[in-house]
């Protein structure tokens, strides 16, 4: 007598709804903690913490959030394959344009407060995970989109892309949380409230890269 045996099987479309509320939060929170405890933002300030605290307000909103939904979006976009391909491209094109921006503010901080460049591992790997996103969208524009690459190249490098571009989309995750890290040690937090928003703001932020990751491995329908 044949036995029926039955697998559980975890669509995509859940664990990407989990990760749209991830971002929303962690987006939330780190505008909470630079809004409201930490005085806001602003490129040019005679308070120059103001400009530091763009970075990491552009890091997390951009770098890391509009990221991850680029990594999502052959799962969340309805359309064709091509369609799905645009939209792949174009979140990381702002992620992209949004972390130059938000580097280039924790440059301009520590040159006009006189304080030394690159000299943590937050910002060598922050700096290594840029530049490896810059050259990871290059050979996927040129390979994919335009003028684009032949069939059996594309299909070769396909799964090299994707492993490439999890592992730094998990570069920026990691990046982030040392950020959170040093800037949590430097500042003395403590048990306050802003300390609970900054724990908080990490946990979402983490939970995100998780969830994204998840997503991006299983089948849509």
């Amino acid at each position: 007598m044949a036995v029926r045996r039955s697998s559980f099987v975890l669509r995509a479309t859940p664990v990407t709804i989990i990760a749209h509320l991830m971002g929303i939060a962690a987006v939330t929170l780190v505008l909470i903690w630079y809004l409201h405890f930490r005085e806001g933002l602003a490129f040019k300030s005679s308070n120059k913490l103001k400009i530091f605290n763009v970075h990491p307000v552009l890091m997390v909103v951009g770098f890391v959030v509009v990221a991850g939904e680029g990594v999502m979006a052959y799962k969340t976009i309805p359309g064709t394959r091509k369609v799905q391909k645009f939209f792949h491209m174009t979140f990381h094109l702002i992620a992209l344009l949004v972390g130059i921006l938000g580097v280039y503010a924790v440059f301009k901080f520590k040159r006009e407060v006189g304080q030394p460049d690159m000299f943590t591992f937050h910002s060598w790997l922050g700096m290594g995970t840029i530049c490896l996103f810059g050259l990871q969208w290059l050979v996927g524009f040129f390979s994919y989109w335009f003028p684009g690459a032949e069939m059996p190249f594309r299909a070769s490098f396909l799964p090299w892309h994707a492993f490439f571009g999890m592992a730094i989309f998990l570069m920026t995750i990691c990046t982030a949380e040392m950020g959170l890290v040093e800037k949590f040690l430097s500042q003395g937090l403590g048990r306050d409230k802003e300390a609970y928003v900054v724990n908080f703001t990490g946990v979402a932020i983490l939970l995100f890269g998780i969830t994204v990751t998840l997503s991006s491995v299983l089948p849509r329908y």
